[in-house]
């Protein structure tokens, strides 16, 4: 197989989470702990730092490698979901795996997978601890998918695990109650082993991850405020939130790495982009007219990017904006300005949600029917004056579909 072909398989034989949800959601780390066993345990061969959170972990997880690669050392990122390319998920020092390396892996272990039957994130995990392990990184960034507790990820002994928030968010496998969300994420704190938790957690995810810490004997810190704002290149008020936790993890692991010092802290904030394969985080598409994407999905984040809009100096406001069905879609809705125009479409996927039923929450705000993510950016973009804002957002797949075409 080439490298298409075996993308081909690997999505038409696996259940994939970002299309068919629930049905691909694992509540057990049997497979994983079966396919690594096939593997010779690779995550046993590797330091790593292990983080979940509602939000703000794949721009943290980034952060995080962007700095140990400034500071000399070979990182491997293991982020999800993809926006453009799967390879984008498993990543050394900001180079994606090699297409050669997905097909052989997966030509090795083709029987072996179709016995255990894993989810197309079951598989992606063991594929990235295996290349780690290969390439012999000093350090691995390992985000979750969801949750902690029974992430396929978690079966990891990393130097630190970090929670960078908690949200309500895919209440359906991980809890309704920020308590008992907490508890999922913060399934990923390992006895004995230091924890960090982000600056602004609110109390009742706080309460249940120091309870969890506590039961776990394992030192707990929480992230201070900033005492001043750093240089990012990524943009947005979050991002200081994310460096503040980004800090307190490296002050964990500074025996480990002693070649990080103020000067790699910075340059490693500011070339997060070019060391990493992030996107979609208050993304710059253009200047003039001033065009944005951001992949804020739950409440939380559409709060962040509202607060954000706030400080943008603009016209008239446009947005694409597209969802999948298992969110909060009347309170995310009801965060948006009145006073713009959306572009509602639906991303093609299984789990998006269809146009007539996303737009009954836009009741009293201004809309236009889109064929397509593509379409909708198309529009929009028609409909800019020089002085206008677009604000593309509402969904990893509205970002995805429209930043690989433009």
């Amino acid at each position: 197989m080439d490298y298409q072909a075996t993308l081909d398989f690997l999505y038409s034989q696996l259940p994939q989470y970002q299309n068919v949800g629930g049905k691909a959601y694992k509540a057990s780390l049997d497979n994983i702990i079966n396919l690594c066993d096939v593997l010779n345990n690779p995550q046993n061969e590797f330091k790593s730092i292990h983080l979940a959170g509602t939000n703000g972990k794949g721009s943290t997880s980034s952060l995080l490698a962007s700095v140990l690669t400034e500071a000399g050392y070979k990182v491997g990122l293991f982020t999800s979901p993809h926006l453009i390319d799967f390879r984008e998920r498993v990543a050394i020092n900001g180079k994606p795996i090699t297409k050669e390396y997905v097909v052989s892996f997966v030509q090795e272990y083709k029987d072996k997978v179709q016995e255990i039957r894993p989810s197309f994130f079951e598989w992606t995990t063991a594929l990235a601890f295996d290349y780690f392990a290969n390439q012999k990184v000093d350090i691995a960034i390992i985000e979750t998918g969801l949750g902690g507790r029974l992430d396929s990820s978690n079966i990891i002994k990393p130097l630190v695990s970090a929670i960078t928030t908690i949200a309500i968010d895919h209440t359906q496998y991980l809890g309704s109650t920020l308590k008992e969300i907490a508890y999922e994420k913060g399934g990923i704190i390992k006895r004995s082993t230091p924890c960090v938790i982000g600056y602004g957690i609110e109390d009742e995810a706080k309460n249940e991850l120091v309870r969890l810490a506590n039961l776990s004997q394992s030192k707990l810190s929480i992230a201070p405020p900033l005492k001043a704002k750093y240089n990012c290149g990524l943009l947005g008020e979050l991002q200081q939130y994310n460096i503040a936790t980004v800090i307190t993890v490296l002050e964990e692991v500074s025996d480990y790495f002693p070649e990080i010092d103020g000067k790699v802290i910075g340059l490693g904030f500011q070339n997060v982009t070019k060391n990493t394969l992030l996107r979609g985080r208050w993304e710059v598409l253009s200047d003039a007219p001033r065009i944005v994407a951001d992949i804020a999905h739950n409440v939380q984040a559409v709060k962040v990017i509202v607060e954000q809009l706030d400080k943008e100096k603009y016209k008239n406001l446009h947005v694409v904006w597209g969802m999948v069905e298992d969110k909060d879609i009347k309170k995310v809705v009801s965060l948006l300005p009145v006073n713009a125009t959306y572009y509602l479409c639906q991303p093609t996927i299984k789990r998006a949600m269809e146009l007539p039923k996303l737009a009954s929450y836009f009741e009293g705000k201004n809309i236009v029917y889109c064929d397509s993510c593509v379409n909708a950016y198309e529009k929009a973009k028609n409909n800019l004056g020089s002085e206008d804002f677009l604000l593309v957002s509402g969904s990893n797949f509205v970002v995805s579909e429209i930043i690989q075409n433009f």
